[in-house]
């Protein structure tokens, strides 16, 4: 994993403990005790989004778009909100090349996470982890069949609230998978270290 990679899932993984911490520091206890606007309840949306096993380029041959959905249910305590959430998603043109040719393609993708960060009135942010799971299609020169990969799944996010019970998000998730097995159409079995990078916009109705 690259240096950037890394601080980017060292930073989305502390992110529920850390903002916190960051909001004692920076919000007064007399200026902000009582947010207007409350993020418990549960909500149900839609998304969309990018992903691919380097960091998510739209234009890049190994990246692929995805959309799907997500519901979940928040409780907030103050300006902390915290919950968890299930989404779920297609994804098409998603590619894990790997050597001698082989390619590992992702379709569907599942999740199941919890959720914690700060509400600043109408804007949340909020680090997420959780498990994940997709389903590999060979590629290339790889022979081997269908199947389902699980990895853990860290990430973060900003959310912001607007009339109606609607908001907006902006997410991304780093997945790792781990050692994934494969064959290769001349018989040889290989085993690479599968991640994946998602950036994904959602919209979600909270009732």
């Amino acid at each position: 994993m690259s240096k950037r990679n890394l601080f980017l899932v060292m930073f989305a993984g502390l992110a529920p403990f850390a903002m916190p911490v960051m909001a004692a520091d920076f919000v007064s206890d007399r200026a902000y005790s009582d947010p207007a606007y409350n993020w418990s309840g549960s909500y149900v949306g839609g998304q969309l989004g990018t992903s691919s096993s380097g960091f998510p380029n739209p234009f890049s041959s190994k990246s692929g778009w995805q959309f799907g959905g997500q519901l979940g249910t928040n409780l907030q305590s103050g300006a902390f909100v915290y919950g968890a959430e299930l989404d779920g998603s297609y994804s098409k043109g998603t590619k894990h090349r790997l050597d001698d040719g082989a390619e590992l393609k992702r379709t569907w993708t599942g999740a199941a996470k919890v959720r914690a960060g700060v509400s600043f009135d109408k804007t949340l942010v909020y680090g997420t982890a959780g498990y994940s799971m997709t389903k590999v299609k060979p590629g290339g020169t790889v022979a081997s069949g269908d199947k389902w990969e699980g990895g853990y799944l860290l990430g973060g996010g900003i959310e912001q609230a607007f009339a109606g019970n609607i908001s907006a998000k902006v997410e991304y998730n780093y997945v790792n998978y781990g050692d994934v097995d494969y064959t290769l159409r001349n018989g040889s079995k290989r085993s690479d270290d599968l991640k994946s990078h998602t950036v994904k916009m959602g919209v979600n109705y909270r009732f």
